[in-house]
């Protein structure tokens, strides 16, 4: 009787200890509830305008899969390969415990952890990786209640979406697109049972690193799947023998590496990097890929073109390019630079650099909405102004060939560049109005308030220049330019959805006079090596002094395209090396190919608009036909005179 007293004792007392025991280790595990929820990191993904995939952002490679999705042979696969008896056991399996358990008294360490794919799910969510006795025994209990919780479909879930398959890659989906470019729902069974073969070891069995080893591991799967009655002994030996296709194992193309740096920057920095690169966000921007991929090829042959012309060191020339939709302002394709790997600096929005004459066309509007025309005329002749900064203490304009033309019309001077016109332009509508103009078109940099503003001496932006010039392609409505559609996160939410901004800045008549006279610079002007495309654009180049950069901005009714070239240390490109030479054939490239299929639009004038035959040079109303007559544009309220109009004398003025 006072034996059994004692056993009873030690008993009471060993249930006692083992509770404190339970109750001590369970007191700071995880709660999982959570898992009825699964919130895992997951990639963000960036999509063009036809949802095309251009890149994705992410701290785990992770995509998404539900289990009733994915075949039922990849799901015996990986039980096979890591836990057969996954449908039997309640969470652990003691059988594996005990044989893992005598593998490591025999080794002296742990070697072996014997762990079931529940147990994996439950080191994977809550706990860390370390070979601890203490940290199995938590995870045991775990694995526990996670298996009275979930179904096992649910865990399978878990454990699929979750584990590391190598090379970046977490989840099933991830990793199938990564060695075999096709989503999980698609594998085939040798396919399936070499990606359960990765789990134990992503490197080690990696079939890019080692196909040997990869095959072996794969052949053991295959093994234990015909030996758990997954699959029969026929199926075991056909998928050993078929042979393993990977996906070429290659960088990602990164043709668009400026604008989706643009969308990184901008989600971050409204969002946060945490909803960035772990919540799983769909951006849907206004990008086209196939437009983006043209505009690449353009830049860099346009550069690479011209480096053999002037036999200049290879790879140093820089150069933009952005594309815009004239009448929503949606950006079509952004090249920022040669090589994003080796510059992130995005030219196309970050640069400030001279504009040259391509600013011309901002001082022609702005005149015309002063009351000129394309038929007005001005004297091209010497000009001299009084500059202290200047060494001798005169500032003399000069035209880019050194000639003056005389008495011109607007249209000649603009559509032949003249520099000294437009000085003469600039001086007589006044430099502020001229710098208010601008800035109600698009232009939002400082601009210098004296007369060198006609040649373009004030930086500004690739992206505010098309802006501006998109307002004369769109009936003087300025748009506001974006390049994200929406973006939604993994539940549907949408977080944002953009709407056209679109302001009627500019009478739409004097819109249509500037770009009636610069269809003529791509006719018979300084842009006429674009006049092979064949269709009716309106454009205008530029170039600054010593030749450092070269520019051509030109539209079509729809699309409007903006290309920049140039040296970041600010270095001459080369004799000859101007706009219509260096940066419109880049142009004509990636426009041929962005409106291939697109249908021939005309500009359409609108109403108030009317048309008069007049002589060509003197821009004056003419009965006559013939090869020296064009047909002028003015508004209806403010036809040509037909008498003289009086001009400066030609001779060299001095302004104080």
């Amino acid at each position: 009787m006072k034996t059994l007293l004692v056993v009873f004792l030690l008993i009471l007392l060993l249930a006692a200890g083992g509770t404190a025991v339970y109750n001590l280790m369970t007191l700071d595990l995880p709660g999982i509830d959570a898992l009825k929820d699964y919130r895992p990191s997951i990639a963000s993904r960036v999509f063009d305008e036809n949802n095309e995939l251009i890149d994705e952002f992410f701290l785990e490679d992770r995509k998404l899969i539900k289990i009733s999705d994915v075949p039922k042979i990849a799901q015996h696969a990986f039980v096979a390969a890591e836990d057969s008896r996954f449908y039997q056991h309640q969470g652990v399996d003691l059988q594996s415990i005990f044989r893992a358990m005598f593998k490591n008294v025999e080794a002296g360490k742990i070697v072996q952890g014997g762990s079931t794919i529940t147990q994996q799910v439950a080191k994977l969510m809550y706990l860390t990786p370390e070979r601890k006795y203490i940290r199995k025994l938590k995870e045991a209990i775990l694995s526990y209640r996670i298996d009275k919780y979930l179904s096992k479909d649910e865990i399978l879930n878990l454990y699929l979406n979750q584990i590391y398959l190598g090379h970046g890659t977490y989840g099933i989906e991830s990793a199938s697109i990564g060695y075999f470019g096709k989503s999980a729902k698609d594998l085939i069974l040798p396919e399936a049972a070499l990606l359960a073969g990765l789990p134990k070891a992503p490197t080690t069995y990696s079939p890019f690193l080692s196909l040997d080893r990869a095959k072996q591991r794969q052949v053991y799967v295959l093994t234990r799947m015909m030996e758990e009655g997954f699959i029969t002994k026929e199926q075991m030996d056909k998928a050993v023998a078929a042979p393993i296709k990977l996906r070429p194992m290659k960088p990602k193309d990164k043709v668009a590496a400026y604008f989706v740096e643009h969308v990184r920057r901008y989600v971050q920095e409204k969002y946060g990097a945490d909803v960035l690169y772990k919540e799983g966000l769909s951006i849907y921007t206004t990008l086209n890929l196939s437009a983006q991929k043209a505009a690449r090829d353009a830049l860099i042959k346009g550069l690479t073109e011209m480096e053999e012309r002037g036999k200049a060191e290879k790879g140093l020339a820089q150069g933009a390019l952005y594309c815009m939709d004239v009448k929503t302002g949606a950006i079509r394709a952004l090249v920022g630079g040669r090589d994003f790997s080796k510059s992130e600096f995005n030219r196309a929005t970050q640069s400030r650099r001279q504009p040259g004459s391509a600013f011309k066309p901002l001082i022609y509007t702005a005149a015309f909405d002063k009351g000129m025309n394309p038929s007005t005329r001005f004297v091209d002749s010497p000009i001299v102004f009084e500059d202290p900064s200047q060494d001798d203490g005169l500032w003399k304009p000069k035209n880019f060939d050194g000639k003056f033309l005389g008495p011109i019309t607007m249209r000649t001077a603009l559509v032949q560049s003249r520099n000294v016109v437009t000085v003469k332009i600039l001086q007589e509508i006044g430099i502020d109005y001229a710098t208010s103009y601008a800035a109600n078109m698009g232009i939002e940099s400082s601009l210098s308030k004296n007369l060198s503003l006609a040649l373009g001496s004030s930086g500004v932006t690739l992206q505010e220049l098309v802006r501006a010039y998109g307002v004369l392609g769109n009936g003087g409505k300025k748009v506001t330019p974006y390049f994200i559609r929406k973006i939604v996160d993994r539940t549907g939410n949408v977080f944002e959805e953009a709407k056209v901004i679109s302001e009627q800045v500019i009478d739409s008549r004097i819109a249509f006079m500037t770009t009636y006279v610069m269809q003529d610079v791509v006719e018979s002007g300084t842009g006429r090596r674009v006049k092979s495309i064949g269709r009716p654009v309106a454009g205008k180049t530029g170039t600054t002094n010593d030749i450092r950069d070269a520019w051509f901005i030109g539209f079509t009714p729809s699309l409007i395209t903006g290309v920049w070239i140039g040296y970041d240390q600010e270095k001459s490109l080369g004799k000859q090396e101007v706009g219509g030479r260096a940066a419109a054939p880049v142009w004509l490239y990636f426009m041929e190919k962005a409106l291939a299929n697109a249908p021939v639009e005309a500009f359409p004038a609108p109403e108030g608009i009317v048309f008069v035959k007049v002589d060509h040079k003197s821009g004056r109303p003419t009965q006559a036909s013939g090869p020296g007559t064009i047909y002028e544009c003015f508004l209806d309220n403010a036809p040509p005179s037909e008498k003289e109009e009086e001009t400066t004398e030609e001779k060299e003025e001095l302004f104080r």
